[in-house]
């Protein structure tokens, strides 16, 4: 499982650890990933994605996961948003909403 967020792509960073006599390190900075399942309503199923908390607070910001996806450019979404995206936008086309 990749270190990235599905949402807002955030992944691995590098950078170094300094201590007090200023000698350096090398250490890697974590993206704040969790587990969420996020219910869709045009799905009317729970959704399991691993994003991080940005990304949760995007998503709700703009009113839920099905709105998310459908309201935000294809070009800007990662490759399993799109699917995804594709998934609501077949369902929410079946259901004639």
């Amino acid at each position: 499982m990749t270190k990235k967020c599905l949402v807002t792509e955030k992944g691995v960073m590098a950078g170094n650890n300094n201590c007090y006599s200023k000698k350096k390190s090398r250490r890697r900075f974590m993206p704040n990933l969790q587990t969420v399942a996020i219910y869709s309503e045009i799905l009317e199923a729970p959704v399991t994605i691993r994003i991080s908390s940005t990304g949760l607070r995007t998503i709700e910001k703009n009113g839920g996961l099905d709105l998310y996806l459908l309201n935000t450019q294809p070009s800007k979404l990662s490759k399993e948003c799109k699917e995804l995206r594709e998934r609501i936008a077949a369902a929410k086309a079946k259901k004639g909403v």
